[in-house]
């Protein structure tokens, strides 16, 4: 059995340096105080916002300077939580830094009505006495775009109070999943043993023996059917606070509420459900090829991650992973390299699963520089999550260098661009690379795959998330059973006839951690549209467009509206265009795979 490693086993060279944030947790507790001693000092604006240019832009400057102590401090404390979710110390600080959060949120709650109040003219007139002020007209403008949507003083504070209340799905969620749930292990017909756990789930459905995949699905999905009742609870729970908010902020919907955060129109979710749909014949395709390669009489979900090309499966190291990395995105300059050598070279990355360990991957943009967490198994797929983190985090590097603090956290509806344009380049990359009619099939297999789990599986998972929210809206309830038939016709709807409805797949939503991200999941198809069309530019047109890429996209933060921005460096996600072009170029690629399976 592949042991999983304790935490002091795991290299300090695989490991992230925290010590770049705080030499100790000593040093964090001194900051613990530090930080509650700036509630009174944001407390002591209130009613004064209006006064003065000179008064307006001094609250503004105190909110970046806590912004910048904060994004220190909690990055030590999450990042500390996620190295080992059952150290209770840990999770304690994560809790302690949760409430500072809603502390100040609290304390906050004052300047957006404030800010509201003042006048178009007033304002003008503080731009022209203090030029000053000008850094922060966006993000002024921002806050008065959403001038039906902010209440009096008093209830804003209630709904700032309420802010742990509504981080409790997903504290639940996360630590149901990560420090209470366990698997059984599997065997292959030799009889070795593997265990299952978040990190090696997906892996052990990429196995070519086909017990272990059934073995490992059937494991994992016999524990979340054990819990589905307090799942469907806890996802339940989190619609209902998402309804709560938009309702009491004055939204249509929860997805009315969560877009306008980013200024995103609601259109754009559902051009892209309304896009996919009109374009499942391509999946349907898929689906069919996948079971003519894979030689089976009846293809099963756990079918859907072998590869279709035998025996080009073959070991990755970490080290072969950044070398290949830095090949393929050489073609944005030698300054971009440049920044990914500091990530590999001084400890930015947290590199492999240990005992506790968060599951998944994720970039941390904190200032200091970086973090990302991976849990690396030597494979295509632990290459390609890399390329993938590396890409958020240079966005977030760059971002922060080049805009001022109030501009440089971009939102989340351009947050995967720049990490799947990176995938994109890495992919093309290796397929120039190669002469090997076997390994061009075998990367073909996984270009087809980031298809189906980006633009089709996210997007059914965004249609999932917006069918559970109209039903809080609508007063029906959700439970076990309404969870699980609404995903069982999504299965059926996404993957068609020719894939055997195993049962337990009617589970899987259970076990998804973006359904508590308020929205999150379709970015993850509309940035695939979008990196697909930016990397093809970058390919084909050199210079101009890795200019354009890094200079108004990379570097942009929030500056723009997000549909801004991407248009700026290209493309244009007002219309169902780049979705369309991306998936044409998976049934281009369908065709080239069933291909080169005939010679």
């Amino acid at each position: 059995m592949d042991e999983i490693k304790n935490r002091n086993e795991i290299p300090t060279e695989h490991t992230w340096a925290l010590e770049d944030l705080y030499a100790s947790d000593e040093e964090w507790k001194k900051d613990l105080d530090k930080i509650r001693k700036m509630i009174p000092e944001i407390e002591a604006y209130c009613g004064t916002l209006g006064e003065n240019a000179d008064t307006l832009l001094a609250f503004l400057k105190k909110q970046d300077e806590i912004s910048i102590f904060l994004d220190r401090f909690a990055n030590y404390s999450m990042r500390k939580a996620d190295e080992n979710t059952k150290n209770t110390t840990y999770q304690g600080m994560k809790d302690q830094t949760a409430g500072v959060y809603v502390a100040l949120s609290s304390a906050l709650s004052f300047a957006e009505p404030e800010i509201l109040a003042i006048s178009d003219s007033t304002l003008e007139e503080f731009y022209a006495q203090n030029p000053k002020l000008t850094v922060y007209r966006r993000c002024l403008d921002d806050i008065r775009r959403k001038k039906a949507h902010i209440l009096s003083n008093d209830e804003e504070k209630i709904l700032a109070a309420a802010g742990d209340l509504a981080q409790s799905p997903d504290d639940i969620f996360g630590l149901l999943n990560d420090a209470d749930m366990t698997f059984d292990s599997v065997s292959d017909i030799e009889g070795n043993r593997y265990p299952v756990t978040h990190a090696t789930f997906i892996s052990l459905l990429h196995k070519t023996d086909r017990s272990v995949r059934k073995a490992a699905f059937e494991s994992l999905y016999k524990t979340y059917e054990a819990h589905k009742n307090t799942s469907a609870a806890i996802l339940s729970a989190q619609m209902k606070q998402l309804n709560f908010f938009a309702k009491a902020r004055k939204y249509d919907s929860p997805l009315h509420a969560a877009l306008d955060c980013s200024n995103i129109n609601p259109q754009v979710y559902h051009n892209l459900i309304e896009t996919v749909h009109e374009n499942m014949d391509y999946m349907y395709r898929y689906v069919h090829l996948r079971k003519k390669l894979l030689k089976v009489d009846e293809l099963h979900m756990y079918d859907l991650y072998a590869p279709m090309v035998s025996d080009a499966e073959r070991d990755i190291p970490f080290e072969e992973t950044k070398v290949n990395i830095r090949k393929a995105l050489s073609v944005l300059g030698d300054d971009y390299t440049a920044l990914l050598d500091e990530g590999f070279q001084n400890r930015w990355i947290d590199v492999y699963e240990n005992t506790g360990k968060r599951s998944g991957a994720y970039s941390a943009g904190c200032r200091v520089h970086p973090y990302v967490l991976l849990n690396y198994k030597n494979n295509l797929d632990s290459e390609f999550t890399t390329v993938h983190e590396m890409g958020h985090a240079l966005h977030s590097y760059l971002s922060n260098k080049n805009q001022p603090v109030v501009d440089s956290d971009y939102v989340i509806f351009v947050a995967e661009v720049a990490s799947t344009c990176n995938e994109a380049l890495l992919m093309q990359y290796l397929l120039k690379n190669t002469a090997d009619r076997k390994e061009r099939a075998y990367l073909i297999n996984y270009f087809l795959e980031q298809f189906r789990t980006t633009l089709y599986r996210q997007t059914m998972f965004a249609e999932f998330e917006l069918k559970m929210s109209q039903m809080v809206l609508n007063g029906e309830s959700i439970n076990s059973e309404t969870a699980c038939r609404t995903y069982h016709n999504l299965i059926d709807l996404y993957f068609g006839k020719e894939i055997v409805h195993d049962a337990k797949i009617d589970l899987e939503w259970a076990r998804i951690p973006h359904f508590y991200y308020n929205f999150y999941v379709y970015q993850y198809a509309t940035g695939f549209s979008a990196a697909i069309a930016l990397s093809q530019k970058i390919l084909e047109e050199g210079e101009p467009a890795v200019k354009a890429y890094k200079e108004k996209f990379l570097c942009a933060g929030c500056s723009k509206d997000p549909v801004s921005i991407l248009k700026d460096a290209g493309v244009d996600m007002s219309t169902k265009k780049p979705i369309e072009d991306a998936l044409k170029l998976f049934g281009s690629l369908i065709d080239e795979m069933d291909a080169l399976a005939r010679i």
